[in-house]
């Protein structure tokens, strides 16, 4: 599933519980993460539930990153998913440029989410952000 399916799929469900359980099955798709990448070295700090993100840089000129992750909470799964539509495979300019908080409040997380969940969203994002200036930096 794309992002905007996502988006257009949130504007069609009427209620909450439907939409968590969109956010879970997305979650549910994420490709394997391997086990022994679950080390303190990849895990994201911010964020209550154990996250794990791995990332590669093409060299390809502009670098693109692909992300993966994991986390030991469903509905964690189903927001890595998320972030992982917005940024994989995407350019550090375009990581840059990816408006993830208008994305957040048009899929009216922020007054679903937990604080906790909410600031561990962003502690994701943070890191990938981070990721995107090593690799232009390089």
């Amino acid at each position: 599933m794309q992002l905007d399916e996502v988006i257009e799929s949130f504007e069609f469900l009427d209620n909450w519980e439907d939409r968590y359980r969109l956010i879970i099955d997305l979650g549910r798709e994420l490709p394997e993460f391997p086990e022994e990448a679950k080390s303190e070295e990849n895990r994201v700090e911010g964020c209550v539930s154990n996250v794990w993100l791995l990332h590669e840089v093409e060299k390809t000129s502009p670098p693109r990153l692909t992300f993966r992750a994991d986390s030991d909470a469903f509905i964690v799964k189903g927001l890595i998913a998320l972030i992982l539509m917005a940024y994989s495979g995407r350019t550090p300019e375009e990581i840059r440029q990816t408006d993830i908080e208008g994305l957040f409040q048009r899929l009216g997380l922020e007054q679903q989410l937990t604080p906790n969940r909410r600031n561990g969203f962003f502690s994701m994002v943070e890191r990938i952000q981070e990721l995107a200036d090593q690799a232009q930096a390089a």
